[in-house]
């Protein structure tokens, strides 16, 4: 006969603040946790007139995605790209090959400009340069950039290592920018560290935040 209603008062569970019922490990039971992954905050990182901000540990095998938040990144000089560079495990000088695409939606405050298309200093195509994903941040007061960077399974030893970024940013001609870029490090070797800097000048102020998505792989 199927079961169709429990009492709560019934399974033998401590309620947990957000966590959820799941089977354990035995798949004899129940316990709370999490389900379906969750996200861990691993590193921040604040800058203060910074000519780089490096994650130089925590990216290893523990997690399959790691997800970089950017809040309020101000640049020191007008109109500046922040860009994104990764080392191979024992290597330096963040200058991996990278192929990638890139396009572009804005629209101006005086609703007299809008733009959608593919940008071009956005693009690599196996090259080693630094990848952008803000896109032409002003450096007035009140301008800066916010957004999110995924790097996946950057421990494999099999697959090339994919990125995908999802920006918006104040510019200099008072434009909201949305940047979209995507790609991969055509390496197969494992990546444990990387490298934000502006395309000139500092990074102002802001902060970067480091997460791990999804359950510890064993």
């Amino acid at each position: 006969m199927a079961l169709s209603k429990a009492d709560f008062n019934n399974i033998n569970v401590t309620p947990a603040a957000s966590k959820k019922l799941k089977w354990n490990a035995s798949a004899n039971g129940f316990e709370t946790g999490d389900v379906g992954g969750s996200i861990v905050l691993l590193s921040t990182l604040t800058a203060s007139s910074s000519a780089t901000l490096d994650f130089t540990s925590g990216i290893d095998s523990t997690y399959k995605e790691y997800v970089f938040k950017f809040i309020d990144i101000h640049p020191q000089t007008n109109f500046r790209h922040l860009g994104f560079q990764a080392n191979v495990a024992g290597a330096s000088g963040f200058n991996e090959t990278i192929t990638s695409t890139a396009f572009i939606n804005q629209h101006d405050e005086g609703d007299s400009a809008t733009i959608l298309q593919l940008e071009g200093d956005g693009i690599q195509q196996q090259a080693t340069g630094f990848q952008i994903v803000l896109y032409g941040m002003g450096n007035e007061n009140d301008e800066s950039g916010n957004g999110t960077l995924h790097l996946f399974d950057p421990s494999n030893t099999t697959f090339v290592k994919h990125f995908i970024a999802d920006t918006n940013t104040h510019t200099d001609n008072d434009r909201s920018s949305r940047f979209f870029a995507g790609g991969y490090f055509n390496t197969t070797s494992a990546i444990d560290e990387i490298q934000f800097k502006m395309s000139s000048g500092n990074i102002d102020s802001g902060v970067i935040k480091m997460y791990g998505v999804g359950d510890k792989q064993s």
